[in-house]
């Protein structure tokens, strides 16, 4: 199992993405919220409100996942692979339910 952390500008680019996501069967669960972003830009410190996407999906899924954000926004934004350890086994019988795995990207 991989989580994907997404950084997008809005909550519609979330929703978009995100349900883009679950019906082409990329992702068993999605989950989006508010949160402010601060960072360096031309020297400056810069403040501004960001969403963040959570994607539950399979292993061998970044490259597609990639691939579907690319369609929706222009802009750099940052995608993180996290490899959770400890998975409930209801949650793992239920994503392996529903995205298939695979074994080779």
């Amino acid at each position: 199992m991989k989580l994907y952390y997404i950084t997008l500008n809005n909550t519609d680019e979330a929703r978009q993405i995100g349900r883009a996501l679950l019906e082409q069967k990329l992702a068993v669960c999605v989950n989006w919220f508010p949160i402010t972003c601060a960072y360096i830009w031309q020297g400056e410190i810069t403040e501004e409100p960001e969403v963040v996407l959570i994607v539950k999906t399979q292993a061998s899924y970044r490259h597609d996942i990639e691939k579907l954000i690319s369609q929706y926004i222009n802009y750099t934004n940052f995608i993180a692979e996290i490899s959770p350890t400890n998975i409930n086994d209801k949650f793992l019988v239920w994503l392996n339910a529903e995205v298939p795995i695979r074994y080779s990207e």
